[in-house]
């Protein structure tokens, strides 16, 4: 596991303390060190003297708040713990549960016993199990463990509040999983591959078993605690695995007997009101519950059947993401500006575009959000509706009743609406509705999958929209990316010759500066990736008259872009670089993301 750090020489300072720590001790080491003032070690002494606490010693000094006495910050949990790593001359570790792997953990040693000697097992190889501790001065225990693991122990020192935290988490989860398994054996399923194993029950697992309902409850909790937008249940030959997508990249975090992980999908199916009983074709579903804040999260369900079972991924909707400012979104001001004045607008065509995952419903809802006051109707049809917004008028598709987007819009017309969202333009019927709603005093808003907002244009036309349409009813194309952020914990200023190569790809548009872009370092708090959380790239163009012109001469794809960025739109590339030059993110990120530049 490469967030478990290697072994670090052992501290001489350390030799002469054995046993549990205390905090009398660790102040005396803090201000001997220089870490604290004599004066501030004083204060302390005094303070905690006042009353006995069972609290570990760490915490309740943290609780104290001592002042460095080089910058006069407070010395926190972790502050100390790593201190105390130092002290006693072994490797500190901030754990990150998704990197543990859960089962082979809680096969280690048993719950009581990791709660009794305040250790955890973080990672277990054939020949070496490392553990945290809370206690680096505390050994009896050692010596224990290597006998009934038959492995090395290697020890690290961790914070004290994670691990009495992730033990009771791990072991939990770990006792669901084994009761589940009991209660079920092993599971037939509905393998392509299927290995029979001869004298084994095929017992079916109960979806309302008491473990498998709380280990669908851990796996809801922990990916809300960790951030994930969409949760990946995939079958495997031997085994199932979970996986969370967190800023955009995928995470292995558990794996499971198949058994387990067939009933944690029907468990969900039923809670989703998904046929819990078919297996052999793709079924949609949705469920709504509440995060640890208390507010209502929606999370939308997909089955798929896979060679070896039933895959299930769910997308999440957290409320802090799903309607958000333009600023929030990443819009920069010239570019909020002018979608601003675009969406004011009272009829037309607007459209989003760029690849499934790029946060086009995202800039959609807040879009919406924005403009459906009490005066106007907001109705929307999609396919399916992604999230519940109360101010809106929701209708989902169902291509098996042969209603569709065009005749969703068809009905929509005479429900008297002022505001329509189409949930995307995939064929000439439903352009020619959207156009029919726009001529008619209705501002629309649909999305469409293409490279850049110019080719939204020509996408329109090979459907078959004529030019003299377009030319009456778009407004408006705006292109969009997602790209990671960095960590504000520990990104760096970039090498001058970065800032070189940034220098380059904005001077022909005009626009140089200071520009000071930074670099991924990686940390405990990003998971020693660098980056943390997600912003968009926006390229907007808006119909003028020129580039009106320009759509009625059937122009080429490179024609109506040099027009549009004439009447001021920015390519991706171009606001991706911006971005960079302020710091946000990286030259790789932005380039990765989207499309070549061309001035």
């Amino acid at each position: 596991m490469s967030t478990v750090p290697p072994a670090v020489p052992r501290a001489s300072s350390a030799a002469a303390f054995t046993g549990p720590l205390v905090w009398r001790k660790v102040v005396d080491w803090l201000s001997a060190d220089g870490v604290i003032s004599a004066d501030e070690a004083q204060r302390t002494i005094a303070r905690c003297s006042q009353a006995e606490s069972a609290q570990n010693p760490l915490v309740r000094l943290s609780n104290v708040a001592m002042a460095r006495a080089s910058d006069g910050r407070p010395l926190d949990i972790e502050a100390l713990t790593e201190y105390v790593a130092q002290r006693a001359g072994l490797p500190y570790l901030r754990i990150d549960p998704l990197r543990v792997d859960v089962g082979r953990v809680a096969d280690t040693m048993s719950a009581t016993y990791a709660e009794r000697h305040k250790v955890l097992p973080v990672q277990v190889t054939p020949t070496e199990v490392v553990v945290a501790t809370a206690e680096p001065f505390v050994t009896d225990w050692v010596a224990e463990v290597e006998r009934q693991s038959r492995r090395t122990v290697r020890r690290v020192v961790a914070n004290p509040q994670d691990i009495h935290r992730f033990t009771a988490e791990f072991f939990a989860l770990a006792k669901s999983v084994r009761s589940a398994q009991k209660a079920g054996g092993a599971s037939a399923g509905s393998s392509f591959e299927q290995l029979v194993e001869l004298g084994k029950t095929n017992k079916q697992l109960d979806a309302n078993d008491q473990g498998v309902v709380k280990v669908v409850d851990w796996l809801w909790q922990y990916a809300f605690d960790q951030r994930a937008s969409d949760i990946h249940l995939e079958p495997r030959r031997e085994q199932g695995v979970i996986r969370f997508r967190i800023d955009g990249v995928l995470h292995p975090v558990y794996q499971m007997p198949m058994g387990v992980h067939n009933a944690i999908i029907s468990r969900i199916k039923l809670l989703g009101r998904i046929d819990v009983v078919e297996k052999r074709r793709p079924q949609d579903g949705r469920i709504k519950t509440r995060n640890p804040r208390g507010e209502e999260v929606e999370m939308r369900l997909s089955t798929l059947p896979t060679a070896f079972g039933e895959k299930m991924v769910m997308r999440i909707f957290d409320p802090d993401n799903a309607v958000k400012d333009l600023d929030a979104l990443g819009f920069s001001l010239h570019d909020a500006q002018r979608w601003e004045s675009l969406v004011k607008r009272p009829h037309g065509i607007i459209l989003v575009t760029g690849p499934t995952g790029s946060g086009k419903t995202t800039t959609l809802y807040s879009t919406l959000k924005r403009v459906a006051t009490e005066e106007v109707n907001v109705s929307t049809v999609e396919d399916p509706i992604e999230m519940i917004e109360p101010s809106f008028n929701q209708t989902q598709v169902q291509p098996q009743l042969d209603f569709n987007f065009a005749e969703g819009l068809r009905a929509l017309m005479r429900q008297d609406p002022d505001i329509i969202m189409v949930g995307e333009i995939r064929d000439l019927e439903t352009a020619e509705m959207a156009i029919q709603a726009a001529l008619t005093g209705h501002l629309v808003f649909s999305t469409l999958h293409t490279n850049d907002a110019p080719s939204a244009i020509t996408r329109m036309m090979e459907l078959g929209v004529p030019p003299y349409l377009i030319n009456a009813t778009l407004l408006g194309v705006l292109a969009q990316r997602l790209v990671r952020t960095f960590c504000k914990q520990c990104k760096q200023p970039d090498p001058s010759a970065q800032r070189e190569a940034l220098a380059e790809v904005v001077k022909p548009w005009k626009l140089n500066g200071a520009y000071q872009p930074y670099k991924a370092v990686g940390c405990v708090d990003c998971r020693m990736t660098g980056f943390q959380g997600r912003m968009g790239l926006y390229e907007l163009l808006t119909v003028t008259e020129p580039l009106k012109d320009k759509i009625n001469q059937a122009p080429s794809i490179e024609a109506l872009r040099r027009q549009a960025v004439q009447d001021g739109m920015r390519p991706l590339r171009l606001a991706g670089a911006l971005r960079v030059a302020e710091g946000v993110t990286s030259l790789e990120e932005v380039i990765a993301a989207t499309p070549p530049l061309e001035a």
